[in-house]
């Protein structure tokens, strides 16, 4: 039986089924196709449903890729005028900024708490910022200021490594989870992504200096090494005060966090500096990142290994594709290049968005799309919600030509900011709530329970020994 269930889904993988069509020469199609593929990213999503909570995918999903995902709708919104999903983005949006402080730190995900996992969500709070996106009620934490906050406990935690290996932030917020004991890229690539993107946004110099800093650490401790390769991190030793064992491992939002920082950064100050930086990573990107028959977009330390690609990981190409984009409107002498990118990109996710509707995939028949797009391969049967914002970025991006680039306080920009927003400790721990009637009453209810299954089991046990 089960050797046939096998064959069966193989014959339905290799079946040739017509892919999802698409005309890159018409605005409409394009639309089109990025409106199924995002209806199908939508239905993965339960958090504006009763049972659901605003803002969460559903498991095995981490917090911080429903982060990305709110980021990809934001944009899906700006690039095709689509506001359907504008709803639910508020929604899952403020009740995870964590209001008062706005920081998006909810004390629910404190047990894994990265510095890129918040930063993933701050990030999608500065796209909110730059796309004029429809700002929350006044009286609630506004997108500028949740970017703020978060670069505010940025600088804290930076200043409480007290120089240890030379700056850097962790990869976890907190001491107690595994992994603070690594400075990586995403982490650092985060703080510099925001940074200069408040640089460019409020024209404060002060996020440039900043944003500066963390640069220059990144490359100085050799996590972009001198062929502009973004490395993944260094161990901390805590006891010895160093870091060491690199590992050198190469994934593409690495790369694309630190191209689209410094693609910013040179809007921004219009520094040759900055265009040396856009102009190497960018480079690299291509290098590491497309296949060289092709042109694939691919992610070579999992894709083609027996191991493949692990949940976080099979969502990786729908950041670079993002930041490839930003990047392209940052640096226009970039646009020819990276416009190539990704058409075949929105190609490769027409023909890869094939899958069956099933118990996993509630969009229409025939849109499920799969992770992987190189030559000669369509439909690899890993659907998900980090497959479906591959090819929704593939696809929607090729309305870049005709987007206005990304608002700025000077122009377009609405969002109000709150340069002190953010909490004042590098590690803000969530108090304990004060207890209140309810909860003791609850607590001498279970306190009695408890003695009552005490003596009763006593008793039982007592018939039974002397019986």
């Amino acid at each position: 039986m089960r050797a046939l269930a096998v064959s069966v889904l193989s014959l339905l993988l290799a079946a040739p089924i017509k892919a999802l069509e698409i005309d890159l020469s018409s605005k409409s199609s394009i639309k089109d196709a990025a409106s199924t593929i995002a209806y199908g990213l939508v239905k993965y999503y339960n958090g504006n449903l009763t049972g659901g909570i605003p803002g969460l995918l559903p498991g095995p999903y981490y917090w911080w890729e429903a982060g990305g995902m709110f980021g990809h709708l934001i944009d899906y919104w700006y690039y095709t005028g689509d506001s359907t999903y504008n709803d639910i983005v508020m929604q899952g949006m403020m009740h995870q900024i964590n209001a008062p402080a706005g920081d998006f730190l909810p004390r629910n995900q404190s047990n894994a708490m990265g510095n890129d996992d918040q930063g993933f969500w701050a990030l999608t709070s500065m796209m909110a910022t730059e796309a004029a996106f429809p700002n929350p009620p006044s009286d609630t934490p506004q997108w500028l200021a949740g970017a703020q906050a978060v670069f505010n406990e940025y600088v804290i935690r930076w200043q409480d490594e007290n120089g240890l290996c030379g700056g850097g932030l962790r990869w976890q917020v907190y001491s107690f989870l595994k992994g603070y004991d690594y400075k990586n890229s995403i982490a650092n690539g985060c703080f510099f992504n925001v940074a200069a993107r408040l640089a460019r946004f409020t024209r404060n110099d002060t996020y440039a200096e900043w944003a500066t800093k963390i640069y220059e650490w990144q490359e100085g401790i050799g996590l972009i090494g001198k062929n502009y390769a973004v490395y993944d991190g260094y161990n901390v030793f805590d006891d010895t005060k160093t870091c060491g064992h690199l590992h050198d491992v190469q994934f593409s939002y690495n790369a694309g966090i630190w191209l689209a920082g410094t693609a910013a950064m040179y809007d921004y100050t219009k520094k040759d500096i900055w265009k040396t930086h856009v102009d190497g990573l960018l480079n690299y990107t291509k290098g590491m990142f497309i296949s060289q028959e092709g042109g694939h977009l691919w992610e070579p330390p999992c894709e083609k290994t027996a191991r493949g690609c692990d949940q976080n990981q099979v969502s990786f190409k729908s950041y670079v594709i993002r930041f490839l984009a930003f990047t392209a409107q940052m640096a226009p002498w970039t646009s020819d290049g990276i416009k190539t990118i990704l058409q075949q990109a929105a190609k490769d996710a027409a023909a890869a968005c094939i899958g069956p509707r099933n118990e996993k995939y509630q969009g229409a028949d025939g849109t499920a799309c799969g992770f992987t797009w190189l030559q000669g391969e369509k439909y690899d049967g890993l659907a998900g919600v980090g497959p479906q914002m591959n090819a929704l970025a593939a696809v929607f991006y090729n309305l870049l030509e005709d987007a206005k680039p990304p608002a700025t306080s000077e122009d377009r920009g609405t969002s109000k900011g709150n340069p002190n927003a953010g909490s004042n400790v590098a590690q803000p721990l969530p108090e304990p709530r004060t207890l209140v009637t309810a909860d003791r009453a609850g607590a001498a209810i279970l306190t009695m329970l408890v003695a009552v299954g005490i003596v009763g089991g006593s008793l039982f046990l007592m018939s039974n020994l002397f019986d």
